[in-house]
């Protein structure tokens, strides 16, 4: 057992001092919080089984002579009979989750958006986990909770508990919560974040429903191509061969890809499956992953989908930084730990080392090539106004909205695609069948 001092308030907002005996600095938390105070400070007071100096005894032993009895009993806590003191524990650490908890897409929405408006309002990390450790219907988000409320109350950052707490948060969300920490702008970016995060779903709904005729075509038509290729056209080939007549070159083509997608599909889903697992592979090596990142820059719609959504991100997280008194060269080094891509990561690193010289923000852009000039031009105009971080803000709802553009235009386009290759795929089948069938009628005549 260890005696820990502490400075913590109670439920009427006074503060109070005094010593408490735990096992440890998070059963010493516990203890406190059973006994409805929130912690300011727990700082251990000796080690177990070692005794203070004799110096601090003495001294100890005046002060506590000196103090009257009351404020000693309000200050301590009093541990519980000798007889609870080892089950309290393990019942406790019974109650914390064990290992990462994996969730869904919209339990990430439910968890950011549920702790950005209980910090919004103006309560501290801590306490607003434990409001939402206490909702009996969030399942894994409760998990996740209280795993994360157990390491902040053990000392570890919020950022880093992320990582342990659950997988899904991603790299991205775990670097902007990092950046929110150090700035003190942790609900501003948990807001945006729930908000991104919110949009992200909006259009994966978009982009299902407007596929679903499309995949019904796209089923169909592999249906007719099945039924043309096994069953119609060797009907027809078994015709013209008893006619003595011979297939046009397109059937026979089609008949020998037919057999041999039948005879060897094995083969060809191994195939398949090992070029997917080897791309993956190679694109995530640490050798290879900042060229592809550079590649998918320029994928069409791709390409120009990633670019919009980095401006916004960047231009958003920048925003609230120099908002909250970062300065700006602290501001970008934290943006660009928050930047995923990492080749966009390399041109902020360029942007920083020419800003640390001296440069400002919207030539050191303009200089490394990649934004836009739209985007630059604003940032001059925040600068000579020194109202930059507006100016950052301005810019981000702009692009924001042509972001939103491109993502329309873009589910616009997947149906009219999808329906002009299945044409193709199926007209080409339908000639295939009309001209075995001309054929044969052709031969039946002579």
């Amino acid at each position: 057992m260890a005696v820990f001092t502490y400075s913590a308030l109670n439920k009427a907002g006074v503060l109070s001092n005094g010593d408490i005996t735990a096992n440890d600095r998070a059963d010493a938390f516990r203890r406190l919080d059973r006994n409805g105070l929130q912690p300011v400070s727990l700082k251990p007071k000796e080690e177990e089984g070692v005794p203070l100096p004799a110096k601090e005894v003495k001294s100890a032993a005046a002060k506590e002579k000196g103090k009257p009895e009351t404020i000693k009993a309000v200050a301590t806590v009093a541990p519980k009979p000798a007889g609870a003191k080892s089950a309290e524990p393990e019942k406790t650490k019974a109650t914390i989750p064990q290992g990462p908890v994996k969730l869904k897409r919209g339990d990430i929405i439910l968890f950011t958006e549920e702790l950005s408006d209980l910090l919004a309002a103006g309560l501290q990390l801590e306490p607003a986990l434990r409001i939402m450790e206490s909702r009996d219907e969030l399942s894994g988000v409760k998990d996740v909770t209280t795993i994360l409320r157990s390491r902040i109350r053990d000392g570890a950052s919020f950022s880093q508990s992320l990582k342990v707490a659950s997988p899904n948060f991603g790299e991205l969300y775990c670097n902007l919560a990092a950046a929110g920490e150090i700035s003190g702008a942790l609900p501003k970016i948990l807001r945006r974040q729930s908000e991104y995060l919110l949009s992200v779903q909006a259009l994966t709904n978009k982009v299902t429903v407007a596929m679903i005729y499309p995949i019904c075509l796209m089923v169909a038509g592999f249906a007719v191509s099945i039924l043309f290729v096994s069953y119609l056209i060797p009907q027809l080939t078994q015709l013209l061969k008893s006619m003595g007549k011979e297939l046009p070159m397109a059937a026979k083509a089609v008949l020998g890809v037919g057999d041999f997608v039948m005879g060897y599909w094995w083969a060809i889903a191994l195939v398949i499956g090992l070029a997917v697992y080897g791309f993956q592979r190679i694109t995530s090596s640490p050798a290879y992953r900042e060229p592809w990142d550079r590649i998918k820059l320029t994928l069409p719609f791709f390409g120009p989908l990633i670019s919009q959504r980095f401006y916004v991100q960047f231009l958003e997280t920048l925003s609230n930084l120099v908002g909250n008194g970062l300065p700006l060269l602290r501001a970008l080094e934290l943006t660009r730990d928050a930047t995923v891509n990492r080749h966009l990561r390399s041109l902020l690193t360029k942007v920083i080392a020419m800003v640390g010289e001296g440069g400002s923000l919207s030539r050191s852009l303009r200089k490394v090539g990649f934004f836009p000039s739209l985007l630059t031009d604003m940032i001059t105009v925040g600068e000579q106004t020194g109202d930059i971080e507006h100016s950052l803000e301005r810019t981000a709802m702009r692009y924001e909205k042509e972001l939103q553009k491109t993502i329309d235009r873009g589910t616009a386009m997947v149906t009219p695609i999808i329906i002009f290759f299945m044409a193709i795929i199926v007209g080409t089948m339908a000639y295939l069948m009309v001209s075995v069938i001309l054929q044969s009628v052709t031969s039946i005549k002579r």
